[in-house]
């Protein structure tokens, strides 16, 4: 198959191309930075250097492909201009147009768990925008993967550990969170790549599912903190923290507003209706790259 995969070289991205390139199949990786090419290039694949904000560049790149994988990419987050949904609704209407006039007829996009929702999630809005866009494309067979919350986001809890000694968020405690680790992602995507489909269709991923507690055990296990505590606070004290690193209030919002729903909201309830079998990196395995983090200087 050809395949035409957003993302660069990234978490996700990365062992996505390495697994289908094994496979035996034709990839093109696009990435907006130049200096990607070689490592592209290196792994076998071909790159296509532009951005997905340019759906003229996305309809030439996706032309003749039997399958792309899309994704919205992380925006700039300390940019105060940021509109997150603007964003995303560009993002997504570009893909929509290239998909459109360039003929594809399978797509795999990256979408979130808490994507079902349409109100009371923050920044997981912009998933749901790009579900909403992306699934009124007629013709077109799609599978949207809704992971669960990336192992590696427990890397910002890095410099609270070291200066308090706890996590505090305003989730946590006995909260029971699943996670997913970006190889366990990589691989229920290239299933679904080269899976038959007719019609749309949800996907979970998940690798463990835990209490906070039990998070902060084995983290603090192998960074030598075995009475790692994982403290609940308000949505107010969040944003006063959040607020002292000046970070850009629409970030802010949608942070407290996401986290608050993962706490006391609707946030999991679809993934408990539709439950994927659990992937095989665990929380343990995690944890050995955490504490390469934690110890660094």
């Amino acid at each position: 198959m050809k395949i035409v995969i957003t993302g660069s070289l990234g978490h996700i991205s990365k062992p996505l191309t390495e697994k289908l390139l094994a496979k035996g199949h034709i990839i093109t990786v696009i990435s907006s930075k130049h200096d990607k090419q070689k490592e592209i290039e290196k792994l076998g694949a071909k790159a296509a250097i532009g951005s997905v904000e340019n759906s003229a560049f996305l309809t030439e790149t996706f032309r003749g492909a039997d399958a792309v994988y899309t994704m919205l990419p992380h925006p700039n987050f300390a940019d105060p201009n940021l509109d997150p949904m603007t964003f995303a609704r560009t993002i997504s209407n570009n893909f929509s147009r290239a998909i459109q006039d360039s003929g594809v007829k399978r797509v795999v996009h990256l979408s979130s768990i808490g994507a079902h929702l349409d109100q009371g999630t923050g920044l997981i809005l912009m998933h749901h925008q790009a579900e909403n866009t992306l699934g009124g494309l007629p013709g077109v067979n799609i599978t949207f993967m809704r992971p669960v919350g990336f192992y590696y986001n427990l890397f910002s809890f890095v410099g609270g550990i070291k200066a308090s000694g706890i996590i505090a968020s305003n989730y946590g405690a006995d909260d029971r969170i699943p996670w997913a680790a970006p190889a366990d992602i990589a691989t229920s995507i290239a299933e679904e790549i080269e899976s038959p489909l007719a019609g749309q269709k949800i996907r979970y991923v998940a690798s463990e599912e835990l209490t906070c507690n039990e998070t902060a055990r084995i983290l603090g296990e192998a960074i030598n903190k075995p009475d790692l505590k994982w403290k609940l606070i308000t949505d107010e004290q969040l944003k006063t923290i959040y607020e002292n690193f000046g970070m850009p209030k629409v970030i802010i919002k949608g942070i407290v507003e996401m986290q608050s729903c993962m706490h006391k909201g609707p946030f999991y309830d679809d993934y408990y209706l539709q439950k994927p079998i659990l992937g095989k990196t665990k929380m343990k395995d995690f944890a050995l790259e955490f504490a390469a983090i934690f110890n660094q200087g």
